[in-house]
């Protein structure tokens, strides 16, 4: 019986994905999200090359998911205050405009 070794990493990307997610709604929430993507890219190649040697993959897998969640909300939040500041600057400049 051999005994199985816990992945490397794959508390670290639960965390980031976990994360990811809460802090969606800012800025961090999609560099984090990425961090974990990066992170847990190494690790799920090892456990495909010999999964009978790692224990831990569905922490892994959990949080891989969670930060493609968290980094895919995150640039919907970003996208989403890009729009809210355009539309605000041009209500301003379409204010200062018709003031006159």
């Amino acid at each position: 019986m051999i005994d199985k070794q816990m992945l490397p990493n794959a508390t670290t990307v639960l965390v980031l994905g976990i994360c990811s997610i809460v802090f969606a709604c800012f800025f961090i929430g999609l560099i984090l999200g990425i961090i974990g993507l990066v992170i847990a890219s190494k690790p799920r190649k090892m456990y495909r090359e010999s999964p009978d040697l790692y224990e831990g993959y569905s922490s892994l897998n959990a949080g891989y998911i969670m930060s493609i969640i968290g980094a895919a909300l995150g640039g919907l939040s970003i996208i989403y205050w890009i729009i809210w500041v355009v539309i605000l600057g041009s209500a301003t400049m379409w204010g200062f405009h018709h003031s006159y």
